[in-house]
């Protein structure tokens, strides 16, 4: 594995490329399993990129794995991030954010 590869066209090009995917897809309410179908596209495509533009093996099953997997982590982390953001926004009455990643019912006592 070529390290610096690696974190240009995969952590840098498609990681930026699957944080809009995440939230393009979130801010659309588009549900969860859709990351995982784009999340595998987008790692054909840095697959590609990796063999086109630096020489490397584009049918490996275990770069593929590793990109892919890369790649759904930034969609998934990406997701869940702006569909709090917008669920407390939307509902601010109802939900208050909890953390980045987790939002909590509103006390229904508190005025």
């Amino acid at each position: 594995m070529n390290w610096p590869v690696y974190i240009g066209v995969t952590l840098m090009l498609g990681g930026g490329a699957a944080w809009m995917m995440g939230q393009s897809l979130a801010n659309t309410w588009r549900p969860i399993r859709q990351v995982f179908i784009y999340a595998l596209l987008l790692g054909l495509a840095d697959r590609f990129m990796v063999f086109a533009l630096f020489d490397g093996e584009l049918l490996s099953l275990k770069s593929f794995i590793l990109d892919s997997a890369t790649l759904l982590i930034i969609g998934l982390t990406s997701w869940r991030f702006n569909q709090v953001r917008m669920m407390v926004k939307q509902y601010p009455w109802l939900y208050r954010r909890a953390s980045y990643f987790h939002w909590v019912k509103q006390d229904s006592t508190r005025g």
